[in-house]
């Protein structure tokens, strides 16, 4: 692909417009089918796309540690384990796990998940806390029981790496060490949700109740235990009910529903010598019982006491009292379902283009190249079109005097058809863009909330939206910052809530640094009022930073977080595809809806 990039100008030299286009399109074609089979086999349906580079998959990370220092006088260490991930040079918190109290061989049941791009080296770093408060991670030295620093790439290499805790300057924290699980998260997954509860446990406590909570391990093709969740504490109750918890289905049995789960319950002692309280084995499949009105049960046994007395019978029954069945849909699940993606670009008119006569203005048209509003529109659209089927998209322009009277708009068709805005393929649009500038007059100012207001009304529908039929992407080519900034983030706040995503290409050599604001990716948008968006639904590009790229790198780079937002929208309103593909093995448990 590097090699394939080139510079558009000495490309379209000396060509007819025609001829150049077609050209920009076969270029963009070319790279993209490229692009597409290099990445098909390696890219998880999974939609995570945080960047301009596709997320492979996601990753879960569970830690435990070993022989952790013990910096408490009267009790043992309250450790912590807090991930960093380092950006351009700086060390951020992603994620911390639970604190456990009172234990120098902690198993840590929070999960930590993160993305994986095979093509970047994720540099991150593991700090394991002495905790004495509550929420704050200690800053003194004494605080500080170890850390370790390594890559995501070798983590999922190894699945499994253990690595000696190093206190400052290199200098190794007594015996201590900490081990990562790695565990891949793919797009036929789903999670499932489960609720718990038990009745007539034994009472191990003298003056008080027992305070009981449940851990739950998978036991793994080579024998060995993973922990998969660990309940609250319910304090002072032999008929616990605990809080019901959501857990991936990769986590709880690697997608195998007969994989054996090893169930431990305990009485919670807060110098962390816990009482057993019983065990008992199980399978999701055995789960997967329970219907409506129906529990399943289990006898919680001690072996000890199973062996000692005679007329044992259990140590109190545990109770699945719901069980919700909940499938992960993908990107690639809602567009093969039959969702179709309409396509609408906004053009700018504004006077600040320049007279469209003159060979510096950015809407000339040079019968030998395409100016960079063209170059941006084939690019984008190219991609787009393959995911409607009537390959017909909206094209509407703003800022201008339109004809028959002369009257600035913020919203018209530019083939000047009120009634039907859309043109036949993208080369239906680039010839309503080419008719429609000698008719026109370029005003101002850049309004362009007019137009994201129009967009999302359409998505809206008139009734309230249940399938995933329809997603709308808008496409806004832009000279400069708009004028109407808080009526457009106004606009985006209000479109963040229906089935739609905002592109906003930036063209000529502007200042758009304010233009930032509106792209999500340094902090959440918020409207003039404070309201934040549901979602992030804009990408902002400077089309300059691709002018000697490919097409397919600016594509590539404004369309990435579509799938992602495609995926945020259906999940947030529970809605799956219209018609699910389904795993090729029909018995699969990820198969199975909610």
């Amino acid at each position: 692909m590097g090699e394939s990039c080139f510079n558009q100008t000495e490309a379209f030299k000396d060509q007819p417009i025609g001829t150049a286009v077609s050209h920009l399109r076969l270029t963009l074609r070319t790279q993209l089918s490229v692009r597409m089979s290099d990445s098909q086999e390696a890219t998880s349906p999974v939609a995570g796309i945080g960047g301009p580079a596709a997320c492979v998959s996601k990753v879960e990370l569970r830690v435990s540690c070993k022989s952790l220092l013990d910096r408490d006088t009267l009790n043992k260490s309250d450790p912590c384990v807090m991930l960093m991930v380092q950006n351009q040079g700086q060390w951020t918190e992603l994620d911390r796990t639970e604190v456990i109290k009172s234990n120098l061989n902690p198993v840590f049941a929070k999960v930590l998940m993160l993305d994986y791009y095979f093509e970047e080296v994720q540099k991150l770093r593991f700090e394991v806390y002495d905790i004495h408060g509550t929420h704050s991670i200690g800053t003194r030295d004494d605080d500080f029981l170890g850390g370790v620093e390594c890559t995501l790439g070798q983590i999922v290499a190894q699945k499994k790496m253990v690595k000696p805790l190093l206190l400052k300057y290199g200098k190794y924290a007594g015996k201590s060490t900490i081990t990562i699980h790695a565990e891949e998260i793919s797009g036929n997954n789903g999670y499932v949700k489960l609720s718990f509860c038990a009745k007539k446990l034994d009472d191990k406590d003298l003056f008080s109740k027992s305070d009981p909570f449940l851990e739950i391990y998978r036991i793994n093709d080579d024998g060995t235990e993973q922990l998969v969740h660990r309940t609250e504490v319910i304090k002072n109750n032999l008929n616990p009910v605990w809080e019901p918890f959501k857990v991936s289905l990769i986590s709880l049995c690697s997608c195998d529903d007969e994989r054996k789960l090893k169930c431990l319950v305990w009485d919670y002692d807060s110098r962390g010598k816990h009482d057993f309280i019983g065990e008992f084995y199980t399978n999701f499949k055995e789960m997967q019982k329970i219907s409506l009105g129906n529990k399943v049960t289990w006898d919680c046994i001690n072996p000890k006491y199973k062996l000692k007395k005679k007329n044992y019978k259990n140590s109190g029954l545990v109770i699945l009292s719901d069980l919700k069945l909940h499938r992960v849909y993908s990107f690639l699940d809602y567009i093969m379902g039959g969702c179709q993606i309409h396509f609408t670009v906004a053009i700018d008119f504004t006077a600040s283009n320049g007279d469209p006569r003159n060979s510096c203005s950015l809407h000339y048209i040079n019968p030998y190249q395409p100016n960079e509003y063209l170059k941006a529109l084939i690019a984008v659209g190219e991609i787009c079109q393959d995911y409607d089927s009537d390959k017909r998209f909206s094209a509407l322009g703003f800022g201008a005097r339109i004809p028959p009277n002369y009257e600035v708009s913020h919203d018209f068709a530019i083939n000047f058809n009120p009634e039907d805005d859309e043109c036949e393929e993208i080369q239906g649009v680039v010839e309503a863009y080419q008719n429609c500038l000698p008719k026109i007059q370029l005003y101002g100012p850049t309004n362009v909330a007019p137009i994201i207001n129009r967009i999302a009304k359409l998505a809206a529908g008139k009734e309230p939206i249940k399938d995933a039929s329809l997603y709308h992407i808008l496409l806004i080519l832009t000279d400069g910052v708009v004028t109407d900034m808080a009526d457009t983030r106004e606009a985006i706040v209000r479109a963040s809530y229906q089935p739609m995503s905002i592109i906003i290409v930036g063209v000529g050599n502007a200042d758009f640094t304010d233009m930032q604001i509106l792209d999500g990716d340094d902090g959440v948008l918020r409207s003039p009022k404070g309201e934040p968006v549901l979602r992030d639904i804009v990408q902002f590009v400077p089309f300059r930073d691709f002018k000697t790229a490919s097409p397919a790198a600016l594509a590539k780079c404004v369309l990435a977080e579509v799938p992602k937002q495609v995926v945020e929208y259906f999940s947030h309103k529970a809605i799956p595809p219209i018609n699910p593909v389904l795993n090729s093995n029909p018995n699969s448990i990820a198969n199975t809806p909610e």
